[in-house]
């Protein structure tokens, strides 16, 4: 049984033109300035403004003079209306298909950051044309993107099973080492400087310490990689990090201090939603980042301790 209120029909359409037309008056600050970025009469305009007025029962502005001047529904009304203009070009952006036009929202694990010129580079060459678009992060972050179709995929850090994954595919494993020359003494505890949870490597390294019986402490702590290498290049303490990273950030290497052998290898994947089936597209994917990653200290396939740098896996 429908039952209809006091405004009469139950729903109402508040056309997105109509609520577009009002948000650039009030930025462009008047109507003829509106129309002109609008690529609309002047008219046109006044006649969309007329319609809010007549969904509001009331006026939008107060003075539409030299100075605008918006009433207080008019006020709430343009709050609205630029979230609800907002959406709308999200949602048009992200899923309106686009002929001829690759569209790709690419993950890339913080660490592994300095490859991306390459990266893209060699998409540039292999898909030409195509629109990408990158964040980089923890791992864990960047996984959660996937999941939830934020990124089309991603590159990252994985430890979670000996075995690969639905939607994932192994690159090799990255050999890890010790950075670090800590200003202050190490004799009583080690000082660590340590990524925030969840972290991929963090449970492994403390589990890598205390099985060694070696006594540490936290020296700095953050959620950001730029902020934890510059604590390590400022002395606060150590961390274990992808094994060129002297080349690549300029960090100290530790000195000997009966440190444990850093855990690794660690395997780097592209990660895929779950259910999404393998393309012409993941494959350029995938190559890419197979030569981006040309010259990373990766372990010899198989190997579970430190060796040499190999080539990446197919």
């Amino acid at each position: 049984m429908r039952h209809d209120d006091e405004r009469g029909d139950m729903y109402h359409d508040l056309q997105v033109t109509r609520l577009r037309t009002l948000v650039a008056v009030v930025e462009c600050g008047g109507f003829r300035r509106a129309a002109a970025t609008l690529h609309i009469t002047q008219s046109a305009v006044s006649q969309q403004i007329r319609q809010l007025e007549s969904f509001i029962q009331g006026p939008v502005f107060t003075s539409t003079g030299h100075h605008l001047q918006l009433s207080v529904r008019g006020e709430e009304l343009l709050g609205y209306a630029r979230r609800v203009v907002a959406l709308n070009d999200e949602v048009v952006d992200r899923l309106m298909p686009r002929t001829g036009t690759t569209r790709l929202s690419i993950g890339v694990v913080d660490q592994l950051a300095e490859a991306l010129p390459e990266f893209l580079r060699m998409l540039a060459i292999s898909l030409p044309g195509a629109q990408v678009s990158v964040r980089t992060g923890p791992s864990e972050w960047l996984a959660g993107q996937v999941t939830t179709g934020q990124l089309d995929l991603a590159l990252l850090f994985r430890w979670n099973t000996p075995e690969t994954l639905a939607g994932e595919q192994e690159l090799g494993r990255m050999r890890m080492a010790w950075f670090g020359q800590p200003v202050h003494g190490t004799e009583a505890a080690l000082p660590l400087a340590l990524l925030t949870e969840p972290c991929v490597l963090r449970g492994r390294l403390v589990d890598a310490l205390d099985a060694s019986g070696i006594s540490w402490r936290i020296s700095y702590e953050g959620a950001e990689f730029v902020g934890l290498r510059a604590a390590v290049k400022a002395g606060l303490g150590l961390a274990c990090l992808v094994a060129n990273g002297d080349d690549l950030w300029g960090l100290p290497r530790a000195a000997k201090l009966g440190l444990p052998c850093p855990p690794g290898p660690i395997p780097v994947m592209m990660v895929l939603p779950t259910g999404a089936t393998s393309s012409g597209v993941h494959a350029i994917v995938k190559k890419a980042f197979r030569q981006a990653l040309d010259g990373y200290p990766f372990a010899e396939t198989g190997s579970a301790s430190i060796g040499e740098p190999r080539e990446l896996v197919a």
